[in-house]
């Protein structure tokens, strides 16, 4: 297996064939996108720079594009979507904003053509994410900014454990019903691996009540969250496999008021395209005070007995 084969996880098909599917619908489902959203914006709002021409990369509704039409500084936003039906509709909900149908696997844009990107909820659907965070990189003018926000690998670990019970109890294996998703731990890796500078990862916890499982996967559709492994098992589950799933989640994670609890871990990335400006570690061994000085204490030397 080549190294392009064993980075494709996700059927990209697949994931612009759900996200078209819920563009129609999208107000009544759009309330993790919109909180996210938010979240982004109080993080640039601390940052004391002006962005003249910000990316919007998986725009879905126009969220972003909604939020930063109240940056005084930021003269023009573009937004791109995986779904073309998305890019219309963000079209719609922004009249005057440029849009386009856009794979993050491939962007379109040529080198140094933003101040800033932002991707709120979509790049964890990437195969290729370090692949895809170098073009972004690449997109960006000399100190320029990224914030993202994607899925975090403690995400729906409820319905992960359920529906693997379920599937154990009926079929007697496993098969990938929930996507896989990057781990915290990994975050600023990446980011290191794509050429950013000062790369920063935090993580939020977002919990949120069902009064059953079945509503639960009900708003994963509608957000176009649903399954797109390539190797989730073909054909059709047994009817009472999602009847199981749902008991156990209801007995394994109930929230107190006769409904369940849903998880959903959202990791904030933030890096710098390079630039001789920006601030640099200091050369090993250059240090003018040590620690111990400082911390008013006597240095230990471990060699020395």
């Amino acid at each position: 297996m080549s190294d392009a084969d064993s980075m494709t996880v996700f059927n990209r098909r697949r994931v612009r064939a759900h996200r078209d599917r819920a563009a129609a619908g999208w107000d009544g489902f759009n309330f993790l996108k919109a909180e996210v959203v938010g979240r982004l914006v109080e993080r640039l709002a601390d940052i004391k720079r002006e962005f003249r021409v910000a990316l919007d990369l998986g725009c879905h509704g126009g969220e972003v594009a909604q939020a930063l039409a109240a940056v005084p500084s930021i003269a023009q936003v573009v937004a791109t979507d995986l779904s073309p039906r998305f890019a219309v509709e963000a079209a719609k909900r922004m009249p005057g904003l440029p849009t386009a149908a856009a794979d993050e696997e491939f962007l379109p844009f040529a080198e140094g053509s933003f101040d800033l990107v932002i991707s709120a909820l979509s790049l964890h659907w990437v195969n290729d994410l370090p692949g895809a965070l170098i073009q972004v990189r690449r997109a960006l003018k000399p100190d320029g900014l990224f914030l993202g926000a994607i899925l975090g690998g403690e995400t729906l670990f409820e319905l992960r454990r359920s529906l693997m019970e379920a599937e154990m109890d009926l079929m007697g294996g496993l098969s990938p019903r929930i996507s896989p998703m990057a781990e915290v731990r990994d975050a600023g890796g990446l980011l290191q691996r794509a050429g950013f500078a000062l790369p920063v990862v935090d993580s939020d916890m977002l919990t949120v009540s069902y009064p059953h499982a079945f509503r639960l996967i009900q708003d994963l559709r509608g957000m176009g969250e649903t399954n797109a492994v390539l190797d989730s098992r073909k054909g059709v589950s047994p009817s009472d496999l999602f009847t199981r799933a749902a008991e156990r989640y209801q007995d394994l994670y109930p929230d107190g008021e006769g409904g369940i609890e849903a998880s959903f871990q959202v990791l904030y990335l933030a890096g710098w395209a390079p630039d001789e400006s920006q601030q640099k570690p200091l050369r090993r061994g250059s240090a003018k005070l040590r620690l111990a000085d400082a911390l008013g204490t006597e240095e230990i030397n471990p060699l020395k007995n």
